[in-house]
């Protein structure tokens, strides 16, 4: 898409206007500065210069007489006396001097030339210069454009954003291509009777493509777009955003059929308040875009799109069916979905050979399209740094960890037990979530420090998508949060501040099993928590007594140490491979997923291990037929 602009005149152009104005000035003003440096004298100093011949030249006017001294060259005046014999003195002094000569003139023509000709001059330039703010403003006259539409107009171009351009969102593509078909063949739906939704709502976390989509949707149905932030609308003086609606959907139903999409539209579209005196800039704004998008004829090409991440904040009348009667859902992509997006951005880059995509999929769960958009970028960025003409693995497989726990810190030197505490709180997260059943396999471990603040970190990552997840799963999970304490329990017998992110991921987890997941035999099915802005951050608000809430926090408490302890116990059975992982971690800082497996479980030891799981799935499967199971869902761990 490129927006449409107006030819701009060349800078000469201004530069000759200016001029122009700067010359009419001086030439009005030059009288008015003459005059001022004028000196005022009485006559009887004049008559002695000119006895004493020091007057150069004498102008007398009608009611002045000005005279320069020949010294100075200063410039005097005085007023006009009866003195016949002054001519004949002057004369005698050696003095030039004259007389103005009045000249007939229409006093009407005089008034015009110097009061109404130079106000008639300024008065146009000034309309030229407000027509020219007026029409950059959107048209509206009022306080020089202030309350009128400030939307960029799109076109559609060859280079525009299509829904080949828009990865990892099949779902919502396909509800909007229903949107660009009535663009193209309006009539096919108007002769069975149906008419299109008049608006459109995106909703979905940050970063997920939302104006991607409505630019995609402009370019595939090849139609004008406008493109105007929520936040536009608002503006210091009492009624201009109105305006601003008012003339925003004028503009859209000329250029019909056309897109109209309002970025942040929660801006305007929050829930009106039952004050008294709520009838504030933004809610005026709101109540002229509910009255506009009522005023629709049916069909008339003009379609409305909003996107927001705080749905539940928009005012239920905005929501109702005629207004934005259809609500297309732009969530985070999953793994397939993933990998398509990496593929769109990495055809901006030049990758070397046996880049994987389906592996940086898996390490960047939960990661925004514009997230792994910065992973392409980062790891373009690495490989300029290193001197590399192509992107490599390894570049992506870093800018990952990068984006999830920022750059490595070069002058950041532990001490050597320092460094000890680290490799083993690292190798107890990897050995306890290796040692249980239903965990991520371990990718990779590290214990240089990072940007972030993060002095180590162990990553895991599930297999495939996992959408839900056990009680068992979830206990496992905090366990693997605990072990990284717990290891410093076991080896040192004391504990550090390592493992302050650990206790807040296990608090957050083991809070919400009890009051969100129904996972407490206390209190069964019933929800003590709510969720708010789930998009943002998923603020959560309690909804119970304070007597419930005290038996909450002591099940929290209960739970996490539980886990705590079954922690302490797997490392205490599996003390020697402890050691000797922290060992190897200590020398290598680094090692990856596959070279703490070889440590753990040897090659043999693996073999027959899988034998056997090959065995109990050959059995069961002649026993029962196989069950579905839901796909798994990525999970990256990082510890600090």
């Amino acid at each position: 898409m490129k927006e449409v602009k107006e030819p701009r005149k060349p800078l000469a152009f201004y530069y000759i206007i200016v001029l122009v104005v700067i010359l009419l000035f001086n030439e009005m003003a030059r009288p008015y500065f003459d005059e001022a440096k004028i000196q005022q004298v009485d006559y009887g100093t004049f008559m002695t210069l000119i006895d004493e011949q020091k007057i150069a030249k004498v102008d007398i006017q009608e009611h002045q007489i000005v005279f320069t001294q020949k010294d100075s060259n200063q410039r005097y005046k005085t007023g006009i006396m009866d003195d016949p014999g002054l001519a004949e003195r002057l004369h005698n002094s050696g003095a030039e001097f004259s007389q103005d000569i009045k000249e007939d003139t229409n006093p009407i023509v005089g008034f015009f030339m110097a009061w109404i000709l130079p106000l008639l001059i300024f008065f146009a330039i000034g309309q030229y210069f407000s027509k020219k703010f007026m029409e950059r403003a959107g048209g509206n006259s009022m306080m020089f454009g202030m309350g009128g539409n400030q939307a960029k107009v799109y076109v559609p171009s060859s280079e525009g954003i299509h829904f080949k351009d828009v990865a990892g969102e099949d779902e919502a593509k396909e509800n909007l291509s229903e949107i660009v078909d009535y663009l193209h063949n309006p009539q096919k739906y108007s002769a069975i009777g149906a008419a299109m939704p008049k608006g459109v709502l995106l909703v979905g976390p940050p970063g997920t493509g939302k104006t991607m989509l409505a630019k995609a949707v402009a370019g595939e149905a090849d139609v004008p777009f406008f493109s105007i932030a929520g936040s536009e609308f608002v503006e210091m003086f009492v009624g201009m955003g109105a305006s601003k609606v008012r003339d925003l959907f004028k503009q859209a139903k000329e250029k019909a059929p056309c897109i109209v999409f309002i970025d942040e539209i929660d801006a305007i579209g929050q829930k009106r308040s039952g004050a008294v005196m709520g009838n504030d800039e933004r809610e005026q704004t709101l109540n002229q875009l509910l009255t506009e998008m009522d005023g629709f004829e049916g069909n008339n090409g003009v379609i409305i799109l909003a996107a927001t991440n705080r749905p539940d904040s928009l005012d239920p009348a905005l929501l109702r069916p005629g207004r934005f009667d259809r609500r297309v859902p732009v969530e985070l992509p999953d793994l397939e979905g993933r990998e398509a997006i990496l593929r769109v951005h990495a055809k901006k880059v030049k990758l070397a050979e046996g880049v994987n995509f389906h592996t940086i999929a898996r390490m960047a769960a939960g990661a925004s399209g514009a997230e792994l958009a910065n992973i392409i970028n980062e790891g373009a960025l690495r490989a300029v740094r290193d001197g590399r003409s192509l992107v490599t693995q390894s570049d992506l497989e870093e800018s990952v960890e990068v984006v999830i726990a920022g750059y490595q810190k070069k002058n950041a030197i532990l001490s050597d037990k320092e460094k000890h505490t680290v490799a083993y709180h690292e190798i107890g997260h990897a050995l306890v979530a290796a040692l249980q059943s239903n965990s991520a396999p371990v990718q990779k471990i590290t214990i240089i420090p990072r940007t972030s603040g993060a002095l180590g970190y162990t990553m895991q990552v599930e297999e495939k998508d996992k959408y839900i997840l056990t009680k068992e799963e979830l206990e496992n999970k905090i366990a693997t949060f605990t072990a990284g304490r717990a290891a410093e329990e076991v080896k040192f017998g004391q504990v550090s501040t390592g493992a302050a992110n650990d206790i807040e991921q296990a608090t957050k987890l083991a809070r919400a099993m009890i009051t969100r997941y129904g996972m407490s035999p206390d209190f069964d099915m019933v929800a003590m928590e709510t969720v708010n802005n789930r998009y943002l951050g998923g603020d959560t608000t309690l909804a119970c007594s304070a007597a419930t809430q005290q038996q909450i926090d002591k099940q929290v408490v209960d739970l996490v140490h539980a886990q705590h302890e079954k922690a302490k116990k797997l490392l205490e059975e599996h003390i020697d491979k402890l050691d000797e992982l922290a060992a190897f971690l200590y020398e290598k800082e680094t090692i990856t997923g596959e070279e703490f497996m070889h440590i753990l479980k040897p090659e043999d030891e693996q073999k027959a291990e899988g034998e056997a799981v090959a065995a109990d799935t050959q059995t069961e499967t002649a026993k029962t037929e196989p069950a579905s199971a839901p796909e798994d869902t990525n999970t990256i761990d990082t510890k600090a």
